[in-house]
């Protein structure tokens, strides 16, 4: 759903060991083994197969001739990046501790029991040590941009005033607007959610699975916690439940027990049990509890709203540091030496010699 263009949010956590990922090996002058270097450190083809294979193993078409090439360039481009950064963070005194890449790690497994969580690696093709590397390699990344870019960054009110100015209309809601989260059960196993309580298998299950939840809410357990815990939508459940920032117009091609419920809250008050029925057959498909997060009601919203300001210093914020983090990578690559062993292949092997 659709977001308001002021109302900026940010997802904590980081998925580090899931996005970075490492070349597909080839021949190189150095060694069979090595792909490119930087500083003289090594990016090797033995991390590359299993990094590879994850990036493709979820494609509906793996990539191939040309397409693949061009895709083992980019993440070799990524990861040259990555040991630049990692070279700046020595020099610094910036490197990830083993009590931070430890924390990191619970983080990220708690939503698992310790047998989903080793199956998840299993389905990722890398093991607890290439995961223990890449959220070092992440977390030291994310120290060092905010000390050497996003610290330095000063959004003044006179870049607030002038954004507002001229982006005013962007401020105007036309109609109510709605922030929503939503707990979600279904009567049969979604394979694509892996939180550690997805134990509904029919029916009678998910009818008890939301009523503890329910119970649980109104005991007064926090709704985004559950929802992580035991929600089974694969698109909200990583993220506490949040639909996001809906036009009051929306609600009315939704179903109608849930339009009725949600028009019926308050900001911060959640449904009762929602059955959500496919009208083709009439049949049950899922269970859910409805969150109302907070309502905007229809007009021209001011400056002197802490919201617009706030998100105008965000989009501000994010925008050059975008600019910055590209004009610093590009100073790194300046002072480096960096070795491409598979870019001068791809070249030779079409003639082109440099």
């Amino acid at each position: 759903m659709k977001r308001h263009a002021y109302i900026v949010r940010r997802t904590a956590g980081i998925t580090a060991a899931f996005l970075l990922m490492i070349l597909l090996g080839c021949k190189s002058p150095v060694g069979g083994d090595v792909m490119a270097t930087v500083d003289g450190r090594k990016i090797f083809r033995s991390d590359v197969d299993k990094y590879y294979d994850n990036q493709v193993a979820s494609a509906q078409q793996p990539p191939v001739g040309e397409q693949a090439t061009v895709l083992r360039l980019n993440i070799l481009r990524q990861l040259i990046d990555d040991e630049m950064v990692m070279r700046r963070a020595e020099k610094l005194g910036l490197l990830a501790t083993d009590e931070e890449v430890d924390r990191k790690l619970n983080e990220i497994r708690s939503p698992y029991t310790q047998e989903q969580f080793d199956e998840r690696l299993k389905e990722k093709k890398i093991t607890l040590d290439d995961f223990k590397r890449d959220i070092r390699r992440s977390i030291t990344v994310e120290k060092v941009m905010n000390k050497e870019v996003s610290s330095k960054i000063d959004v003044t009110d006179q870049d607030v005033n002038a954004y507002f100015s001229a982006h005013k209309a962007e401020f105007n809601l036309i109609e109510p607007q709605y922030h929503l989260a939503q707990i979600f059960v279904t009567p049969v196993p979604n394979p694509q959610v892996h939180n550690q309580n997805n134990k509904a298998q029919n029916e009678a299950d998910a009818r008890k699975k939301i009523q503890m939840i329910s119970n649980r809410l109104d005991s007064g357990d926090d709704f985004a916690t559950l929802a992580m815990n035991y929600s089974e939508d694969p698109e909200t459940s990583g993220n506490g439940g949040d639909l996001g920032t809906v036009p009051e117009s929306s609600l009315r091609t939704t179903d109608p027990t849930t339009r009725d419920a949600v028009l019926k809250l308050k900001p911060g008050q959640y449904s009762q049990i929602i059955t959500v029925v496919n009208p083709a057959n009439r049949q049950t498909v899922g269970f859910r509890i409805v969150k109302l997060v907070s309502k905007e009601p229809a007009g021209q919203r001011d400056l002197s709203d802490p919201r617009v300001q706030q998100a105008i210093r965000s989009q501000l914020h994010d925008r050059r540091e975008q600019l910055l983090k590209a004009a610093y990578y590009e100073l790194l690559r300046d002072s480096a030496k960096v070795e491409n062993y598979y870019a001068k292949q791809v070249l030779d092997s079409n003639g082109i010699v440099k």
